[in-house]
């Protein structure tokens, strides 16, 4: 590992709800942190930081150039997460997600080797595979994207414009995440497990769409530290590389999550719609970033599902069904 303790780091999206625990764990290991975000979905997530010499929050839109040129002043690293993230944002905004997740992630890109950036990590997902072709395969970093949504496009076209990119000035690393879930200081109900669990423990019954189908998870402090280390990891072993971020035991189909849930919340009543609405179907291989980076998760899915289910049971949080826990 490197000596980073000097670094300073720009967070774009560092208010969200994979960004703002990231800025905690950059924080906690000793680097300088400036969180850029245009706080669409508010800013408490920042709150427990304020104060703190070594964090710093500019915000701004990365479709402004002037304000990323700002950012970048003085940093060494960039973590791209901000986008318009999800299906379903990108679905209903398909104007606003190209001009984010494609001309302003382009944009930001250019500017950093400009400023002569050390490293770039970005933030991509697994849903680029799409559907699998076999129920039996897994699916790792030399498998086909097979994008089948506008934001996975997004994700997919972001990918090869870095891979193809000559200068090697910026080493660039991007970070296939693995399905999201657990509780970060900006918390998010729209995203399968937490959804299923707040449900579940609020007394709801569950309607699951496509049960059978696969997904791998991982919770959001799991993927925050893998980009901590990608940034740390020797230069060689992360330069113009794609890992998938996550756990190979951890694919779960829909059912699998609700048998789960059912040890936790033994009320919990379910049905299964036979309507398919959300044809991504994949299991994945997530070896390489284990073999290259050590990388290992320190929580499974069902440690995710106590967590939230706690939270809820407890009533730690005033209203868990309102819209402002979601991307929408």
């Amino acid at each position: 590992m490197l000596n980073d303790q000097n670094k300073t780091v720009l967070v774009t999206g560092g208010a969200g709800y994979i960004g703002s625990e990231l800025v905690r764990i950059l924080l906690q290991d000793g680097f300088k942190v400036v969180a850029f975000d245009n706080l669409s979905f508010g800013g408490e997530s920042l709150l427990s930081f304020w104060g703190n010499p070594h964090f710093s929050f500019i915000k701004g839109d990365l479709l402004n150039e002037n304000e990323v040129k700002a950012a970048l002043k003085g940093v060494d690293y960039v973590c791209h997460l901000a986008a318009i993230v999800g299906e379903p944002p990108c679905k209903k905004y398909p104007e606003l997600a190209l001009k984010v997740n494609w001309d302003a992630s382009v944009q930001l890109y250019e500017l950093c080797e400009k400023a002569r950036i050390e490293r770039f990590v970005f933030a991509s997902t697994c849903s680029n595979y799409g559907k699998m072709a076999s129920p039996d395969m897994l699916l790792d970093e030399t498998a086909v994207l097979n994008p089948i949504s506008l934001y996975s496009e997004t994700k997919v076209n972001f990918e090869k414009y870095l891979l193809n990119k000559n200068g090697q000035d910026t080493i660039r690393t991007i970070l296939r995440f693995s399905t999201v879930y657990g509780i970060s200081p900006r918390p998010r109900f729209d995203l399968t497990v937490n959804e299923f669990t707040r449900d579940a423990a609020s007394e709801k019954p569950l309607l699951i769409y496509g049960e059978n189908f696969w997904r791998p998870y991982c919770h959001v402090s799991d993927l925050a530290r893998s980009v901590k280390m990608a940034l740390q990891a020797e230069s060689h072993k992360v330069a113009n590389e794609a890992f998938n971020v996550g756990e190979t035991t951890e694919n779960y189909t829909k059912k699998m999550l609700a048998a789960e849930i059912k040890k936790i919340v033994p009320s919990l009543q379910v049905n299964y719609h036979p309507v398919v609405t959300d044809p991504r179907d994949y299991k994945v291989n997530c070896d390489k970033i284990k073999r290259v980076l050590g990388f290992t998760i320190s929580k499974t899915v069902p440690c995710g599902i106590k967590e939230i289910a706690s939270l809820i049971q407890n009533k730690v949080l005033s209203e868990p069904m309102s819209t402002k826990y979601g991307n929408i």
